[in-house]
Formats: structure tokens, C-alpha cells, sequence
């Protein structure tokens, strides 16, 4: 199964990221691609907190899941939007939704992220809890190649939600990184989960300068079980395409075989 990571440099303006990411998608099809992956906040780079929480659309309804049931059915793949802010409770607030929709353009999977950015180093300062509600339950899907895990952007810090998933043959990573983490962690972070897991993940980043000053790293790409990048494009927009190979997951678990060899989870450690 091939699949594809999308690259972009999302903005203030939703029609205008739509438009980029439809071209985009319309590439990663050409060559190929049965699911496809957009960046964290693909519809939206918000200048203003309050403009992100004006952006954000009723479960169901609006022009960025419209966008993606349409795009699905359209290329006939699995497309997943790496987040859409979805309305929630709190009026201050919003849901950091990842979408799935299956090639007929029917919603199949939701993810509302878990585990909330904060950073704060000089001039940047990020706190993603004052305006998003954290989720609490890991997802994963069904798609050819296997079950596929959820997640987005922070949570690639944090393999104790990697483990929740199971046995899964991809695991998606759509991302905001920024460009100071980025350079730091992005990749090591990233092959570790592939390594750790023995399995596909699938990074697809915002690249560039966005309203506000904020800089993103890019460096999208496609590792495999073993840590290696099987396809990567570093900045720009662009499209990092590769194929799912379930013969090299079981080769890799049949000479490595890591994970039998975990703890049971009923073993504790010990105190004092």
C-alpha cells in the first residue's frame, strides 16, 4: 500500500489552505497514494488564539470536514486530516481533532489529541491547553495495509500512547513542530516510535514562516520498522511517498522479536 505525507505552509486564510492542500493531495494520488496524511492544523495557522476558536466547526458540519469527505471520495483513498478545530463545551475553547475518511468519503475514525504542547523558550511561548481540550482515548483504524494508530504532534514525546495502540502496521504523526524542537527531537523522536513499535509512522509537518512570527520545521517523511527513512522531504510544500510493506514488519519482528519480550502488564515495580 503506498501512502503519502503532505508538506505545507498553512496560513491565516481556510480557503486559500484549502486550495493548497487540494493540489497536494491531487500529487500524492497521482503517484499513487491509498491514504494520505495532512499536517496538524492544515486548514488553519491562526494568528490570534481567537481566531482559531472562531474557526472552529460543530462535529459534522463545516468547510474543513466538507473539504475532506470530498477530497476522500473524490481520489478514492483514505485521507486523514490531521486536525480540525471541533466545537466542544467550553466556548473558550476547542477539540484538536484528526479525521479519517475512508475512499467514499464517509468519516470512519476520530482522534481529539491527548497531550497538549507546552513550551516556553525566549520569545516563544506555547501553551496549547489554554485553548484546546485534551482527549483521553487512544484510536486506531482499519485500512490495507493493517491497523493504523492515531496521533498528533506532541504526543510522538510520550510511547506509553504508542503501546495503547497495539499491534498496528502504521502509526500517523501530523504535526505543528516547531522549528527550535524540530531540529532537536523531530526525527530521533519519530524512529524511535517506528523502531520501539516495529512498525510504519508516517510524519506529515508544516513547514515555514506563519502569521505571528511562528516558524515550523518541515521534514516530512515515511520510516519503517527497522528506523529507516523510507521517503523524506525536508522544506517546502511537497508530497513524501512510500509503500507499506507487511513482508518487512514480520521480517523485522521475526529476527528482532522486541515486543515479546515486554513486561506483562500486570508486573509492577517495586517501592522501598
Amino acid at each position: 500500500m503506498l501512502v503519502a505525507a503532505i508538506q505545507m505552509t498553512s496560513g491565516a486564510d481556510i480557503a486559500d489552505n484549502l486550495r493548497a492542500a487540494e493540489r497536494l493531495i491531487a500529487a500524492a494520488a497521482e503517484q499513487g497514494a491509498q491514504l494520505v496524511l495532512l499536517p496538524e492544523n492544515f486548514g488553519l495557522m491562526a494568528l490570534r488564539a481567537q481566531d482559531r476558536i472562531a474557526a472552529r466547526e460543530p462535529d459534522g458540519d463545516g468547510p474543513q470536514q466538507a473539504f475532506l469527505a470530498r477530497m476522500a471520495q473524490m481520489h478514492r483513498l483514505y485521507l486523514i486530516g490531521g486536525s480540525v478545530p471541533l466545537a466542544c463545551d467550553d466556548p473558550a475553547r476547542t477539540n484538536q481533532t484528526l479525521l479519517v475518511h475512508g475512499p467514499d468519503g464517509r468519516r470512519i475514525a476520530r482522534y481529539d489529541k491527548i497531550h497538549l504542547f507546552r513550551f516556553t523558550q525566549g520569545d516563544e511561548d506555547y501553551d496549547e491547553a489554554k485553548t484546546i481540550v485534551a482527549g483521553r482515548i487512544p484510536v486506531t483504524f482499519t485500512a490495507p495495509c493493517g491497523e493504523v494508530g492515531l496521533s498528533i504532534c506532541y504526543d510522538v514525546r510520550f510511547p506509553e500512547l504508542y503501546r495503547a495502540l497495539g499491534d498496528v502496521a502504521l502509526v500517523v504523526v501530523p504535526a505543528a513542530f516547531t522549528a527550535r524542537t524540530g531540529e532537536a527531537h523531530w526525527e530521533i523522536l519519530l524512529r524511535a516510535r517506528a523502531i520501539e513499535n516495529q512498525c510504519y509512522v508516517l510524519a506529515a509537518a508544516q513547514w515555514g514562516a506563519h502569521p505571528g512570527g511562528r516558524r515550523t520545521w518541515g521534514h516530512s517523511m515515511l520510516i519503517d520498522p527497522w528506523g529507516a527513512i523510507v521517503a523524506a522531504i525536508a522544506e517546502g510544500e511537497g508530497t513524501a511517498v512510500g509503500e507499506i510493506d507487511q513482508a518487512r514488519i514480520n521480517d523485522v519482528r521475526r529476527r528482532l522479536p522486541a515486543l515479546t519480550h515486554r513486561m506483562h502488564n500486570e508486573e509492577t515495580p517495586r517501592r522501598g
